[in-house]
């Protein structure tokens, strides 16, 4: 008997998604920092035994759109509650403002849920037990999990209530996949990582990056990436003076890529302003996001 099937995580913002993602998948799939919004695509890792595949999938953190960029995020939200076996919802268990729109949307769904109360490495004994109850009360069919993503801890429960639900099929991917996305995918969310640590405020949201050329020699990696803003001020500000912060976000971007590559790699970066992309359909759709 083999089983097969999709576990999607989703959650609000800053919950430890990605985190959780990573620690499940065993690889670092999802680009992890410490500001909302660092997920921005459906990115999907593939987990497999002898007698299963698990294609688990980390979601944008659920917020309310306030542009384009965002409802296109949204929607694979949307996807990951559609085409579900497993519905893995994540809460920071210091968070205690349950968002009712996420309950009434599950309550809807047909598909076993696990809530996963994460960060218990930081809570103490009577909130996670108050927590806990609080969600037993919203959620009466769901499967309540304290884990800490970070530590790894209680994840092989995890891994087993998953598996207690997951449907008889045949592998979706091939066992040798690891994930749905491309080495340039990986490369591009690298530099975002890089660009969401080193610069503040409106930058990083506002940026986007695209792998214009990936050129594989016999001992070096050629890569040209550029990075999309929407303002001639924010192409400023990643430039840096003298290109000073430009070329510090290169050298720690090129560290990580040769790490993920295993090899060599000589990474140009250009900046490109396309004003206000994040509102233009078409270039969203060019992007991926829609």
């Amino acid at each position: 008997m083999h089983k097969s099937g999709f576990v999607n995580i989703i959650g609000k913002p800053n919950v430890g998604k990605s985190t959780l993602m990573n620690s499940l998948v065993g690889e670092k799939l999802s680009i992890i920092t410490p500001k909302a919004q660092t997920t921005r695509h459906r990115i999907m890792g593939i987990v497999n035994g002898e007698d299963f595949q698990i294609v688990y999938s980390d979601t944008p953190g659920i917020i309310k759109p306030a542009y384009k960029l965002q409802e296109g995020m949204m929607h694979f939200v949307e996807g990951a509650y559609e085409d579900a076996d497993v519905l893995l919802l994540v809460i920071d268990i210091k968070d205690k403002n349950i968002d009712e729109a996420i309950i009434e949307k599950l309550i809807t769904l047909e598909v076993p849920i696990l809530v996963l109360l994460n960060k218990v490495d930081l809570s103490e004994q009577q909130e996670l037990d108050d927590l806990f109850d609080q969600w037993k009360f919203r959620l009466p069919k769901a499967q309540i999990i304290p884990v800490s993503a970070l530590n790894k801890f209680n994840l092989t429960t995890v891994l087993n209530a998953i598996l207690s639900h997951l449907p008889e099929a045949q592998p979706f991917f091939p066992k040798d996949e690891l994930t749905d996305k491309s080495q340039r995918f990986f490369i591009s969310e690298i530099i975002r990582e890089k660009i969401l640590l080193y610069y503040k405020k409106e930058i990083p949201y506002s940026s986007e990056v695209i792998i214009d050329t990936f050129k594989e020699e016999a001992k070096i990696t050629k890569i040209r990436a550029e990075i999309i803003v929407e303002r001639e001020t924010q192409r400023a500000i990643i430039i840096g003076h003298q290109g000073l912060a430009i070329k510090k976000l290169g050298t720690a971007a090129r560290r990580d890529i040769e790490n993920f590559l295993g090899k060599h790699v000589f990474l140009e970066l250009f900046v490109k302003v396309n004003k206000d992309w994040r509102s233009k359909e078409g270039e969203l759709k060019k992007f991926g996001y829609m």
